[in-house]
């Protein structure tokens, strides 16, 4: 059993045969809906039918099923425009709500900068920088009463979009309902109605009316878990992907990525006796109509285990597009030089990395559970040309058909999920290495500090603090890669180095990914696209706000209380994790 055999097994006719039959016979597979129920089940029957045990399991969830709406240009010219009710928009019950319009490109906090949306209409790029629940949180927040966003694609497009407005990750609760839920009206037009209102708002004044038709209500829902598990170990990888998908065929978005999944399932039982650690499939529900709830429900109802055995998340979603050429990762930092090298290996394309954010289904960085998602992307030219439709310019629409799967480019994908997969199952040391993320929190601190001059917030001690936790990182993994060489070798005596160095590497990440790469931290969910996790460190976001306000105003002293704790969050984890590394160090005999 290797590598290579694994590799060797995986297939991409076995992905095609899934897809098409689940675009035929399963399409419109809305969360809460009886289509949904049957993915869950076939879900179930595959993993079944290749050995792996699997269950469905039910929850409640807020869920949306949005309908064709209305707009309608008003003034300088009257036109009917075709749209699509965003989902989790406010209802407009019938009546419609009128308004000027304002582009605001990208819908992001700098694109409205110096724009008066107040009692108006803001009209949206679709694209994911913000996603469209930011779109429509920073536009409320600006006092914008509705929202239009315009698809992605080229200049003569005609679908139509579907897609969600709610940022409120999984089912809300008491705070997140009042705080994070939608509270504009929103439809979706076409690209070439979008850029032809686009036009009509350059030249002068815009009125236009929008009339939403959607219900949002709580619905049984279901995912699919299924679970390989390891003869000796009780640690295991996710591999995670949503199997609801928007209304029509959706091949791309998801039933190709549940065909890996199940593909994956299939090869990995057939060599279960060799693996170090087991892998647990969750076909996850509600991610498009519920902002992630199917994978969130199973985190809060899975916490005590997943917080003790989780080792990694391995996220499939939309892999193999038409037309992609050029590879993309994301992942957490500490995974970075692992999967690059299997890429390395196994793929002839160009490729790229990007740090993972809060998106898709990454409902497990509150456990500290680190994360990599891989698939085919398309050129630099190509996104420009598409107005950066990065998922291809079906993405949501009745366009996301069969056809849109490259079938010949689907069998490197499996063969780097599967490489990926077989080391995380069987390495005898986690294959991370934390000295690039020490070195992140060090500079992204030093930068906060140098622009804090008078050292308010106490950063600069923590700064140096992180300096010595990369210190004794480093350490670490230089005594990990020497482990690793010893047991490749086969001249470790026993496991007890391997089982030091794990606990280390599992520590670290669960103490260190909520405070990299969330606001909230460990037990809460940001919301969905949320701009300071465009930053390192996102908690400390607003420093540089902070730091250009009138000091000892209302609003200076209420943000520096805020950061202060954030500030004294930052410190513990530090500390906590320095703590860590001392004893692995101190055990290992280093």
């Amino acid at each position: 059993m290797s590598e290579t055999q694994v590799v060797e097994s995986v297939s991409a006719d076995n992905v095609r045969r899934y897809v098409e039959y689940v675009c035929e016979h399963i399409p419109s597979r809305l969360a809460g809906s009886e289509n949904a129920l049957r993915m869950a089940r076939y879900n179930a029957d595959a993993l079944r039918a290749v050995g792996v045990e699997a269950a469905v399991q039910e929850l409640e969830a807020l869920v949306s099923f949005p309908r064709a709406g209305k707009l309608s240009v008003l003034a300088p010219r009257r036109l009917a425009i075709d749209a699509f009710t965003s989902g989790h928009s406010v209802e407009t019950s019938g009546r419609a709500l009128r308004g000027d319009l304002v582009y605001v490109g990208s819908g992001s906090e700098s694109d409205l900068a110096g724009k008066d949306v107040a009692g108006k209409i803001v009209l949206c790029e679709i694209s994911y920088s913000p996603a469209r629940m930011e779109k429509q949180r920073i536009a409320a927040n600006h006092r914008a009463i509705g929202a239009v966003m315009m698809n992605w694609g080229s200049p003569t497009d005609t679908s139509l979009p579907f897609g969600s407005i709610k940022p409120a990750w999984g089912n809300p609760t008491p705070q997140t309902w009042r705080d994070e839920m939608p509270r504009l009206p929103s439809v979706g037009v076409s690209r070439s109605s979008g850029l032809m209102l686009k036009e009509l708002c350059a030249s002068g004044r815009v009125e236009v009316a929008i009339e939403t038709d959607v219900d949002n209500v709580w619905r049984p829902v279901q995912i699919t878990v299924g679970e390989i598990q390891a003869p000796q170990s009780e640690d295991f990888v996710i591999v995670g992907g949503h199997q609801d998908s928007w209304y029509g065929a959706a091949a791309t978005d998801n039933a190709a990525g549940n065909g890996c999944m199940v593909e994956l399932a299939r090869v990995f039982n057939a060599h279960r006796d060799g693996l170090a650690r087991g892998i647990l499939f969750g076909f996850w529900t509600a991610h498009e109509t519920g902002t992630m709830a199917g994978s969130t429900w199973f985190v809060d109802r899975n916490w005590d285990r997943l917080r003790r055995h989780a080792i990694a998340y391995l996220l499939i979603d939309q892999p193999a597009c038409t037309g992609t050429t050029r590879w993309l990762t994301t992942s957490n930092l500490e995974m970075r030089r692992f999967h690059q090298g299997v890429e390395r290996r196994y793929l002839q394309v160009p490729s790229d990395w990007k740090p993972q954010k809060k998106g898709g289904d990454a409902s497990f960085f509150g456990l500290g559970v680190p994360m990599l998602y891989g698939m085919g992307a398309f050129t630099q030219q190509e996104l420009h040309a598409s107005a950066d439709a990065n998922l291809g310019w079906w993405h949501h629409s009745l366009e996301c058909t069969a056809d849109k799967v490259d079938f010949a480019w689907m069998q490197p994908h499996l063969r780097v999920y599967a490489a990926w997969l077989w080391n995380l199952c069987t390495a005898p040391i986690l294959p991370f290495d934390f000295t690039a993320v020490a070195q992140q929190f060090a500079i992204r601190l030093e930068d906060l500090a140098r622009r804090d001059g008078e050292n308010l917030l106490g950063l600069a001690e923590v700064a140096a603090r992180s300096r010595e936790l990369e210190r004794g990182v480093a350490r670490v993994d230089e005594a990990a890669s020497r482990w690793r060489n010893r047991y490749r070798a086969q001249d470790a005596d026993s496991q007890g180095a391997a089982a030091l160095i794990n606990r280390c590497l599992k520590r670290l990440s669960n103490t260190l990914i909520p405070i990299q790469s969330t606001v909230k931290g460990v037990y809460g969910h940001d919301p969905y696209g949320f701009t300071p996790q465009l930053s390192a460190i996102p908690c400390l976001y607003d420093v540089a706000g902070w730091l250009d306000a009138e000091r000892g105003s209302e609003a200076w002293l209420l943000l520096g209380t805020q950061l202060r704790r954030e500030r004294n969050r930052v410190a513990d984890a530090v500390d906590d994790a320095c703590e860590v590394v001392v004893a692995t160090l101190s055990q290992l005999g280093e």
